[in-house]
């Protein structure tokens, strides 16, 4: 087939090329246009003697091939359905143009790495492209757009902003709970539950903490309602794994449903791995749809004169005073989990895609920090 042999001729034409690492596979990642002048991105590995080539920014699948033996499509899910494949004449069709693409940007590069590059970083298109904002340019110029700090309000807002300039969740008598039974732990989550659904008429207040936590909770729970609710020591125990009805595989903390990254968690710890006494309460949701309750449940908390912390409260207070930056994602990215792309210190919580910022992007775009595409040239060794 002529796919077959413009793959493996365009494989070999390859490796003349520098690549990067990953653990002991070579990577290659190539931007360049298409016989329809149309930007591509392959991200190309190689895993001993099999390359992976996957078309980034395209349906194509990803193809596996060695050299001079065989091709393969894999689908997203990593699975081989090259019989439909070899019966699927558009889909060929598809990858020998952009195969025959790749191999004429080689050339390109061959003769002149630096002119090509240069052509890479002004012609590749914005809305491809990964960067960062600041969310203070974002909420100025977007009309409309949620905000945390609206939805929490300005009493509540500047309460939590507060506390965390005044460095209380800093001190260890604000954090850290000296004794704690299961029960106090379900006082903990009543609070929490109440002050979520504080204006939601159907809400039964008078439920006890445990009777709520059975409704709103994950429901693995790891043995937490089947000690002795009362009793500090089976209670330190089960938080050791040392009690026999601690088993694991379960979510006890995620006292609110929700996906991987939209639940919220009421954790209960130690100070740290070889402390033996006293337990830190911590409060973590930090997903944007799940943050407002998540602060609503800490101030409802604290007023309640109980130890109670937050995930990073210095993130919080970025996030409510709009000091933290938005990922721009490019368009064939999904936004779910995205943020997870940018590294800890560009303080990036929430994404969006470029397109998202509409009729602002002649305003906004001149302060996007837009991430270095990769360079292709020749290997010198």
């Amino acid at each position: 087939m002529l796919l077959e042999e413009h793959t493996f001729q365009f494989l070999k034409e390859l490796e003349r090329f520098d690549y990067t690492l990953s653990s002991i596979d070579h990577v290659w990642n190539i931007l360049f246009k298409n016989h329809k002048e149309k930007w591509s991105y392959f991200i190309i590995t190689k895993y001993q003697k099999t390359f992976y080539i996957g078309h980034i920014n395209g349906d194509y699948g990803t193809l596996e091939v060695e050299p001079e033996k065989s091709l393969k499509v894999m689908d997203s899910g990593g699975f081989s359905n090259s019989r439909s494949f070899y019966e699927n004449e558009y889909l060929i069709e598809k990858w020998d143009h952009i195969i025959a693409s790749a191999r004429k940007w080689l050339k390109v590069v061959e003769k002149n790495w630096i002119k090509a590059n240069k052509l890479v970083y002004e012609e590749y298109p914005l809305n491809f492209r990964y960067g960062t904002v600041s969310n203070s340019l974002i909420q100025e110029s977007l009309p409309g757009i949620y905000r945390l700090d609206k939805e929490l309000g300005k009493v509540r807002t500047r309460k939590l902003i507060r506390l965390v300039e005044d460095g209380f969740f800093s001190r260890k008598e604000n954090t850290e709970a000296e004794s704690m039974t299961a029960a106090k732990y379900f006082e903990y989550c009543k609070i929490a539950y109440i002050s979520v659904f504080e204006k939601n008429n159907k809400f039964n207040k008078s439920l006890s903490g445990e009777e709520m936590y059975r409704i709103f909770a994950d429901g693995r729970h790891e043995g937490i309602l089947d000690i002795d609710p009362d009793s500090e020591q089976e209670f330190a125990d089960w938080i050791d794994g040392k009690h026999p009805k601690r088993f694991g595989g379960g979510h006890p903390w995620e006292i609110m449903r929700g996906g991987n990254t939209t639940h919220i968690d009421l954790y209960v710890r130690r100070p740290s791995y070889y402390q033996k006494d006293g337990f830190v309460v911590e409060l973590r949701g930090e997903s944007i749809g799940r943050m407002v309750e998540t602060m609503k449940m800490l101030l409802a908390i604290y007023d309640a004169s109980l130890p109670i912390t937050i995930a990073n409260p210095e993130n919080v207070r970025k996030r409510l005073l709009c000091q933290d930056n938005i990922g721009i994602v490019p368009e064939y990215s999904s936004l779910h989990r995205a943020n997870q792309h940018f590294e800890s210190g560009e303080d990036v919580f929430d994404v969006m895609y470029y397109d998202d910022i509409g009729r602002y992007k002649r305003r906004i775009t001149p302060f996007i920090r837009w991430e270095a595409l990769p360079i292709l040239r020749l290997r010198d060794i």
